[in-house]
């Protein structure tokens, strides 16, 4: 996970990737997670968040403050653990959110320039992710 509002820790994920495949486990589901999508400063944008097609990881922008998109990595994840994809969560979130006004422009502009994003051809070295 990284800090959309912190160019430096996305410029850690290749780092941290690499030390979770090579170190830790080389053949398990891995999600990376752009966080606080709910955050008005973006320094970190769609377009420059080229990691996970690299990789072939799924991504996410998420707000764990507001919630949003928060279960998606979860059940992303349980589903390639179980080998299943028709699983799904049943429960309710079991704490209520903080009040936070999310502005629906702006979830749409970010959502708009992430599929913008998907379809730019990638970088060719993993030191250009952030210029």
């Amino acid at each position: 996970m990284f800090d959309v509002t912190s160019r430096l820790t996305y410029k850690n994920v290749p780092t941290w990737h690499r030390v979770t495949c090579c170190r830790v486990c080389e053949n398990i589901p891995i999600v990376l997670c752009g966080n606080k999508v709910d955050v008005k400063n973006r320094q970190v944008k769609a377009k420059q968040v080229t990691f996970h097609r690299k990789k072939n990881l799924q991504y996410y922008e998420i707000s764990a403050k507001s919630n949003y998109n928060f279960e998606k990595p979860f059940l992303y994840l349980a589903r390639k653990l179980a080998g299943d994809p028709n699983i799904h969560f049943v429960e309710a979130v079991a704490l209520k959110p903080p009040e936070v006004t999310f502005d629906l422009a702006m979830q749409q502009q970010h959502e708009a320039e992430l599929a913008a994003a998907a379809a730019q051809p990638l970088p060719d070295d993993d030191d250009d992710l952030i210029e």
